[in-house]
Order: C-alpha cells, then sequence, then structure tokens
C-alpha cells in the first residue's frame, strides 16, 4: 500500500513502514492510512518484498527531508539562514574561552565580577526558604508521633559543575552524569531501611536527589538546587558537602549545603530561574558583528524590505552574517513581562507538553550586551551575553532563543519577530539550538524576582 504526496510540485512516492512515524511535518499535502489496515497488509506480502518496501521507505525520507525548507513570511532585509547554515554559524565559535571561563568559576578562582564588575556578584541565600517552614504543623504534633515524613530531614545542597566535563545531569547507564555521582556520593547517608530494600533488590545504595532543573551535556551551572532527605538523624551538613566534593574535585563543587523544610521542592517552590549565555564574537571570520547591518545592506543593494516567502527571489539575494548586539537585545526585550507560549521555542518536549498552559513561560528579563571576556592567556575576546530571567523554561528553549534572535537579527527583521515566531505551527521556523558550550544556569531564586538585581541592567 503506498501514496502518492505532492511536495513543491512535485509527485514522490511515499510508503509507511510499520513501526515508522508518518512524517507529515516534511509534506505539503499527506494522505492518511490507518496502520491497522496497513499492519494486515504488510503482514500478507512476502518477507523480501517487505524488506524491499522498507528500503524504499527510507530513500524516500532521504530524498524528502532534503528537500525541506521553511518559506518565513516575516518581513526582513536579508533572507534568513536555513537551518544548516545556522548550524555551521554558532558552531563555528571559538568556545575554548568560554569554556575555560566557565570551569574557573565552577572551581572557584574566577567570578562574574570580571565580566561585569563587583556590584554585580550575586549572593545565594535562603531567605525564601526558612529552615521549617511548617513550625506550625510541626508543633501540632508531638515529637512521640512523628514519623515518615514528619521524621526525615531534608537538605538543600547548591552544587556548581562543568558543563563539559559530564553528559548532563540526569542519570544515564553508563554516561558520567552529575545525578549519577551526587546519588552515588549520598549513599552513605541512606537509612538501614531503604539501605537493606536497595541491597535486596540488587541495586546499588545510592541516595536520591531532586533538583530544580535538569541541565543538557556541556550545559554548566553555577548555583543548581537540588534536595536529598534522609531518617538518620546523625547527617551533618558538613559531612554532604565533604562527600560530593571528594567525588569530581575540579569538575564539581558543594556551594552550600543547609537543613530546610521537609516541605521544601528544589523544582516547585522555585519562583524563577537565571541564564547566562556567552556567546564569543570574531573579528576574522564575519567581520564586526557588534555593528549594525547598515553598511553591508548598502554595499550589496539591499535596502528593501523582502518577503521570505518569495523563495525564488530570494535565493540570488545575499545573506549577512554580521549582526549587531544592540538589535538582538532589541529583540528580547520584546519578550519581557509577558506569559507566551514558547512552544516554537522548544525541542524535544513530550507530547503532552506542546500545547496550552505547560508552554507557557513568563520572562521577567531578557537582555543582551557585548562585553570583554579575559582569558588565561592575558588576552581579552569580545563576547555577547544573554541574560535571561524567567519563572520556568522549556527543554532548549534559551539556547534556540539565543540562536534564533541572532538570525534575526542578522536578517534585519523587525523588532516583534520574536513575538511573531510565536504564531509559527512548525518549529522549523525557529533557528536550531545555540552551542551547549556557551549556556550556564547562574542560579534559582524562592522569593520575588529583584529586577534591580541583575547582571545586565535596564537602561
Amino acid at each position: 500500500m503506498s501514496a502518492i504526496v505532492k511536495y513543491t510540485s512535485i509527485f514522490i512516492p511515499f510508503h509507511t513502514s510499520p513501526g515508522a512515524p508518518f512524517r507529515r511535518r516534511f509534506i505539503t499535502t499527506t494522505i492518511t492510512v490507518h496502520r491497522t489496515l496497513l499492519h494486515r497488509h504488510r503482514h500478507r506480502r512476502p518477507k523480501h518484498q517487505m524488506d524491499m518496501d522498507m528500503n524504499k521507505d527510507k530513500h524516500s525520507e532521504v530524498e524528502i527531508e532534503s528537500h525541506v525548507h521553511y518559506n518565513h513570511t516575516l518581513p526582513s532585509k536579508y533572507v534568513r539562514w536555513t537551518a544548516r547554515e545556522s548550524f555551521q554559524f554558532m558552531y563555528a565559535r571559538p568556545w575554548h574561552p568560554v569554556n575555560d571561563f566557565y570551569l574557573n568559576i565552577v572551581r572557584g578562582t574566577h567570578s562574574f565580577s570580571i565580566l561585569f564588575g563587583p556590584q554585580t556578584v550575586l549572593d545565594h541565600n535562603d531567605t525564601g526558604i526558612p529552615a521549617l517552614s511548617d513550625w506550625t504543623e510541626l508543633e501540632s504534633v508531638s515529637s512521640e508521633e512523628r514519623h515518615g515524613r514528619w521524621a526525615r530531614v531534608t537538605f538543600k545542597i547548591v552544587l556548581s559543575y562543568h558543563g563539559a566535563s559530564f553528559d548532563g545531569w540526569q542519570k544515564q547507564p553508563g554516561l558520567s552524569t552529575v545525578q549519577s555521582i551526587v546519588e552515588g556520593s549520598l549513599g552513605k547517608f541512606v537509612d538501614e531501611k531503604k539501605t537493606q530494600l536497595l541491597k535486596d533488590k540488587g541495586l546499588p545504595v545510592e541516595g536520591c536527589a531532586v533538583v530544580a532543573g535538569r541541565t543538557d551535556k556541556g550545559v554548566t551551572a553555577l548555583q543548581q538546587v537540588c534536595s536529598f532527605y534522609t531518617w538518620r538523624k546523625d547527617v551533618k551538613p558538613r559531612e554532604v558537602e565533604d562527600a560530593i566534593n571528594s567525588a569530581a574535585p575540579g569538575k564539581l563543587r558543594v556551594v552550600s549545603v543547609s537543613e530546610v523544610s521537609r516541605a521544601f521542592h528544589p523544582n516547585f517552590s522555585a519562583k524563577w530561574r537565571r541564564y547566562l549565555y556567552i556567546f564569543p564574537l570574531t573579528d576574522e571570520d564575519y567581520m564586526d558583528q557588534s555593528g549594525g547591518n547598515e553598511d553591508l545592506c548598502a554595499n550589496n543593494g539591499c535596502n528593501g524590505v523582502h518577503d521570505s516567502a518569495n523563495k525564488d527571489e530570494l535565493e540570488s539575494e545575499q545573506k549577512s552574517y554580521v549582526f549587531s548586539v544592540r538589535k538582538v537585545n532589541r529583540l528580547l526585550q520584546q519578550l519581557e513581562g509577558k506569559l507566551l507560549s514558547y512552544k516554537m521555542f522548544a525541542r524535544d518536549t513530550k507530547a503532552s507538553r506542546n500545547e496550552g498552559p505547560p508552554t507557557e513561560c513568563f520572562l521577567y528579563h531578557a537582555r543582551a550586551t557585548e562585553i570583554r571576556l579575559a582569558t588565561d592567556y592575558n588576552e581579552e575576546t569580545r563576547v555577547m551575553c544573554v541574560e535571561l530571567v524567567a519563572n520556568r523554561f522549556l527543554r532548549k528553549m534559551v539556547r534556540v532563543l539565543v540562536a534564533t534572535s541572532i538570525r534575526e537579527a542578522a536578517a534585519g527583521a523587525e523588532d516583534d519577530a520574536l513575538l511573531q515566531l510565536m504564531d509559527a505551527t512548525c518549529r522549523r521556523a525557529t533557528a536550531p539550538p545555540a552551542p551547549p558550550d556557551g549556556l550556564c544556569l547562574v542560579d534559582v531564586g524562592y522569593t520575588e524576582f529583584d529586577g534591580t538585581k541583575c547582571f545586565i541592567p535596564k537602561e
């Protein structure tokens, strides 16, 4: 059973095999085939014929994907980069100075004062997390009657780790992740009952760490917050700190450990998160990226505003690989103070989180500026710093926002281009995620956000 699909004025035979997802996002017209009928049809055919059909499926999919092109309808002065061009532009950067800078901060030898001055040093405190926020509940229960959750001790652990040294936060078999190292270090503090239960099941004796937000591979965190609870009463915060610090010295460091209420949850109790993205700027490859696009536009004779949907007209036009940091800042400012759905800026999310409130985020602060970053070789490199603060972030949302902002700035799009992209129907309308090397989870807040305490102040 096959379907004939029209794609950009070309008829392509499109076969669908059992177990392969129907790729309706890569085609213009879709003919839906019932999976049950298709499954029965396949099983009535000889095996060699089915193998031939599966090979045809793969060939058709590759052929279709090679013709994928998103036709932008938003006005711009230049042709927007394709997904491949955006990917190449982002990854062809000198990321070593940024990685070294983050590593030195994790080790405690550097601080953000190098970039933003001493007045911007952020002090992490627990004012929003009373040591025992449930005193009224606890006082109503006598110490003899406390058991289960009432009796357990909860620790809040603030961690700093270098993203390039780990395969992300979440525990994965065979990979070196932050969660696996932290939970392995906490195993010595697990109570006897749970220890015996784990041994009976043949599982390693490990603690359970709940985190404020999982970071991807390559993403650094300076004040990541996680919690751990135990029913043992003899565990001291200093012991927890020493155990984790000895697990991966130089790559993972404990900022602080404190005992908090059992009601504390690193993720659900948080009111905001702050991310910083450092993007290297080069002088050789792409000219002066801190300047505007006006000179290049005048030289190329591209002063008009084009409609990107007219692909035939724009294919002959030149693309700009120069962007203005000030333009990126204006694009991001449009997002401040608004509750918006960022589903077009998310990647690899569950189907249940692709629509409605699960995709909505409120950005308190979104700014970009150019700064000189001192390297370990007594040199300075120009970088663009993007600071984003929101009540929540979707997966890879920050990296897609940064990459799309740079693409739109290079294309000379309108200042509300990011807002207009919120209404897109396909995630290919936004750029591929920027490299994880530049991203850093700075801190997590448990009190109301103070707009005056930012790296990049509002003008």
